[in-house]
């Protein structure tokens, strides 16, 4: 009877000693599962992003949304064109380099060293002011505008006013694209040359017979008109069918492979919530619904 009493009592001891390490082990576990839960829903650091100004309205959004989201994490958004992007990526001096064009395509630029995202595709075209008259412009025309052939948009059919340019400088990843696939290679002639879209927008508006060209997200309002290629409108659709020419990729570059806040933001940035919402809303095209696809060399194929 002693010894049943004994074995029970060391049998009961024994209940509470595994009772109480099974609690303190649970206890451990939802610890580290809050403290993994709570590091996968913030971000924090600071990161500055640079290149493309028609990437910047697409970038300057997300980036403001992502910080509402994570207000531990800084991003910076810079404008300055695809080259100084592509450039400053390349040195080291910012963790994205945005760009309208792909690295394989600037001269200098160590494009092996560089790992591309693409986030968006944007159509461009070239935009007058209001007043011009025109709508519609033929590509041929379109060229001889550009190389200074064509002076005056009566001409043209357009109003007795002579023609001014608005470039972007040979930096520019628009120029680059709207001289490839606007111009087909022509280069244009002597102008007024503005290192930002919004500058080259508001050139163009407040300038008679003005002529430019932007990305089709900075036609926002009607002070500028985008004019339409060959009787094809300048539509998303257009670009995503391959039947309006002139569009690019929108590159985001990392120095190898993205980490820390800039793999955060660039994984934010291809999410279902900025594709389908964010993306569209600024005007930009999102490379899922393109059912063609360009290389380096600018050969568009179908999907």
């Amino acid at each position: 009877m002693k010894n049943f009493k004994k074995y029970g009592l060391l049998l009961i001891i024994a209940t509470l000693v595994a009772f109480a390490a099974a609690c303190g082990n649970g206890s451990s576990t939802d610890e580290n599962a809050g403290d993994e839960k709570e590091g996968s829903e913030t971000a924090s650091g600071s990161i500055v992003v640079s290149g493309s100004s028609a990437m910047q309205p697409l970038v300057a959004a997300a980036a403001e949304e992502f910080m509402a989201e994570n207000p531990d994490a800084d991003i910076q958004v810079n404008a300055g064109g695809s080259g100084t992007g592509l450039s400053q990526v390349s040195e080291g001096s910012v963790q994205i380099g945005n760009s309208d064009v792909f690295a394989e395509e600037k001269e200098g630029i160590p494009a092996d060293e560089l790992v591309d995202h693409k986030v968006a595709v944007v159509g461009m075209t070239a935009a007058v002011n209001p007043n011009v008259g025109i709508e519609d412009i033929s590509k041929e025309d379109l060229k001889k505008v550009f190389t200074g052939e064509i002076k005056n948009w009566k001409e043209l059919g357009g109003k007795d006013q002579k023609i001014t340019l608005v470039n972007r400088p040979d930096s520019s990843g628009t120029r680059a694209t709207f001289v490839k696939f606007g111009l087909d290679g022509e280069t244009p002639a002597e102008g007024i040359t503005e290192d930002s879209s919004n500058t080259v927008k508001k050139i163009i508006s407040e300038t008679e017979g003005a002529i430019g060209y932007l990305a089709f997200s900075y036609f926002t309002d009607d002070s500028v008109t985008p004019l339409a290629v060959d009787g094809v409108k300048p539509t998303d659709e257009n670009v995503q069918k391959g039947e309006f020419p002139i569009w690019a990729y929108q590159h985001s570059y990392t120095k190898g492979e993205a980490e820390g806040l800039a793999k955060t933001f660039l994984d934010y940035m291809m999410s279902e919530d900025v594709q389908t919402g964010l993306l569209k809303d600024q005007g930009y095209i999102a490379s899922t619904k393109m059912e063609v696809e360009r290389d380096a060399e600018g050969k568009q194929t179908k999907k």
